[in-house]
């Protein structure tokens, strides 16, 4: 290095350097404020924040194919055909475009007018943070005809930007490895979180093409490409179930936010809508949203008063019940979107509101006056859903806590725990009378409340509200936890923040944990949000061996457990086929002592797959369930029948 060139270099490590490495020294020290968490999320939040770099080049209509892939030692490489990222000198900080978008918080286009119009993603913080929690990071961007490269380590570039070779494509290319420093918990990632994801984002942004390869395993590349958009998604969503008309879609722009809406009727009874704001699942709703449901409702009762389907002292149907069997995608893009909301996941732009309602009502209205029958038959549901609201509603009065007297006589037997303090409370939902009986005897009165249930509840995948609210189990849980259900629920009345299922290990405890699950997803659906919903993890085995007494909770544990104690005396091994085979005291320390027991929390990661996979295992198609049972068969070894 000549004199010349080592003073150069000097002097591009100036206070705007310092500042930079700052600022990524921050991102480093606190990484959950940027990513939301260092645990398998906050990792898989990484590729998104490249990702969404190369969608905004879609977006702008620069780009139409994007490939990710899983390398074999679980770094990920983001290619598009975009323009490429810029290179030239930026003059505001005298460093080219590319290395400041690398290494300076909030420097990409869509911060100052005129980079991009519209830009997907939540927290905008782009690739500078995946840079500083990166051990190492490169970017070959192919632009102007030449192939440029600048590498970095934990966000600091270790060379100027050079050009490596020539090139007759554009776009960028991103190579990444997450910090084993950062990311403790795993450094694995997972194949089908980011399948659902990428296959979301190609509903979303229609005519883009999506890859994902996973060269760690010799499974085919996934590829997504969808010219029908959300069209295509809402069919994707109904796949499993009985339609009742082809999707209706349309798509309008008013005070520059773009709209999308699409929705299909199916014979079934859940409402399924899903909303997004550039991109970004707002599973909190917000004014997108209300301005759909809003629309929704007027649209349907115009219709059918002024074609004549309600007679004169017929009333309106209110929003639950044209909900009833709807799958409906609303879809905004806006150039500046305010989310809110406990997970920053709810759209706050009041304008949002009336435009998504004047764009939508003005097509669905339309759609419903050309397409009489189709019409018909959305209203006569919608009646027929306000005939059982009706009946629902008397049926819902009687699961009313009125005072504390009642819950004592509650037909399903709660035996309540005696704080007050909700945080601190647990339910446990048991299954059989003989399992309630010890988990009452053994369990910690204080804050642990125990709710026998006799037999299989409803199927609520199948049912109208009316038939669910009057079957006896249910109503004794819905009143146990005193939320409310459905429109009414309402999680800051919740008396319990545990509520654990406890079934045995068997096919019948499976069964009774579905339609459990199936109920506080389609009807309590807050309550799986919240975290509050467990799952007990009851022990498969008792091991003894003279005094000395072990819990086993599966297979791969008995064999090492047998193997690291002595042959002799001869271990005797029990295998319990239900929570009735053991006593209070053993039921406590195996599955309800907070200091020894292991709780199962459940998350829901992605609502369109849990509402599919709840609709396949319990709605009423068998073929895709029998699919289901074909494809998974070969991963299930001991069956209890």
């Amino acid at each position: 290095m000549s004199m010349d060139e080592k003073i150069s270099t000097e002097q591009a490590y100036d206070a705007e350097q310092i500042q930079v490495l700052e600022g990524l020294e921050a991102v480093r020290k606190r990484p959950g404020m940027y990513i939301g968490s260092t645990s398998g999320r906050g990792l898989h939040h990484l590729v998104w924040e490249i990702v969404d770099n190369s969608i905004d080049e879609a977006l702008a209509g620069f780009c139409d194919h994007i490939e990710i892939t899983i390398e074999e030692d679980n770094s990920i490489t983001v290619q598009d055909n975009g323009r490429g990222i810029p290179v030239d000198i930026q003059k505001k900080t005298g460093r080219p475009a590319l290395e400041v978008i690398m290494t300076v918080l909030h420097a990409g286009g869509k911060f100052g007018g005129g980079g991009y119009k519209v830009s997907g993603g939540l927290h905008g913080v782009g690739a500078s943070v995946v840079n500083a929690l990166s051990s190492g990071l490169e970017v070959y961007v192919h632009r102007d005809g030449k192939i440029h490269f600048q590498g970095y380590k934990k966000g600091v570039p270790t060379e100027d930007i050079k050009v490596i070779g020539e090139t007759d494509i554009t776009g960028t290319v991103t190579h990444f490895t997450p910090d084993p420093e950062i990311f403790t918990e795993t450094l694995e990632y997972d194949f089908d979180t980011l399948v659902n994801r990428v296959r979301e984002l190609a509903f979303l942004n229609k005519g883009l093409k999506l890859t994902l390869e996973d060269k760690r395993t010799d499974r085919e590349p996934a590829v997504f490409h969808y010219e029908g958009g959300i069209k295509s998604y809402v069919e994707y969503i109904n796949s499993t179930k009985e339609v009742l008309h082809e999707p209706f879609y349309s798509e309008g722009e008013d005070k520059g936010v773009e709209v999308e809406i699409s929705l299909q009727y199916n014979d079934g009874f859940a409402s399924n809508i899903f909303s997004f704001a550039n991109n970004i699942h707002t599973y909190e709703g917000g004014t997108h949203e209300v301005g759909f449901r809003t629309g929704l409702t007027r649209v349907i009762n115009d219709y059918a008063r002024k074609s004549g389907l309600f007679k004169d002292n017929d009333s309106n149907l209110t929003g639950e019940d044209v909900r009833e069997g709807i799958t409906a995608i609303v879809s905004i893009k806006h150039p500046n979107p305010q989310f809110e909301g406990q997970t920053k996941t709810k759209l706050g732009n009041s304008e949002v509101r009336t435009v998504t309602d004047s764009v939508f009502s003005e097509a669905f209205s339309a759609f419903l006056f050309e397409n009489p029958s189709i019409a018909k038959t959305i209203v006569e549901k919608g009646m027929m859903a306000s005939r059982a609201r009706v009946a629902a509603k008397k049926a819902r009065e009687l699961t009313r806590r009125k005072s504390a007297l009642e819950i004592s006589n509650l037909p399903g037997k709660l035996a309540d725990c005696s704080s007050k303090d909700a945080a601190i409370s647990e339910l446990y939902i048991v299954e059989g009378n003989s399992a309630g009986g010890s988990a009452k005897a053994g369990r910690d009165r204080h804050f642990q409340a125990i709710l026998p249930l006799r037999g299989k509840i409803l199927n609520v995948e199948k049912a109208r509200l009316d038939r669910i609210l009057s079957n006896a189990e249910i109503r004794s849980m819905i009143t146990a936890l005193g939320t409310g259900i459905g429109d009414d629920f309402d999680i800051s009345k919740a008396r319990y923040h545990k509520v654990v299922i406890m079934t045995d290990a068997d096919v019948d405890g499976a069964h009774i944990r579905t339609l459990l699950l199936t109920f506080f997803f389609r009807y309590m659906r807050p309550l799986i949000d919240h975290g509050y919903i467990y799952i007990a993890q009851p022990p498969l085995f008792q091991v003894k061996q003279g005094k000395n007494v072990q819990y086993v909770y599966n297979d791969k544990e008995l064999e090492k457990v047998l193997s690291s104690i002595p042959e002799t005396p001869k271990p005797s091994i029990q295998r319990y086929k239900g929570l009735g085979e053991m006593d209070a005291e053993q039921l406590w320390d195996t599955t309800m002592d907070p200091e020894q027991r292991t709780l199962l929390q459940v998350e829901l990661t992605d609502a369109v797959e849990a509402d599919q996979t709840f609709d396949m295992l319990m709605g009423d198609k068998v073929e895709p369930r029998r699919n289901y049972i074909e494809e998974n068969a070969q991963y299930v070894k001991n069956l209890d029948i």
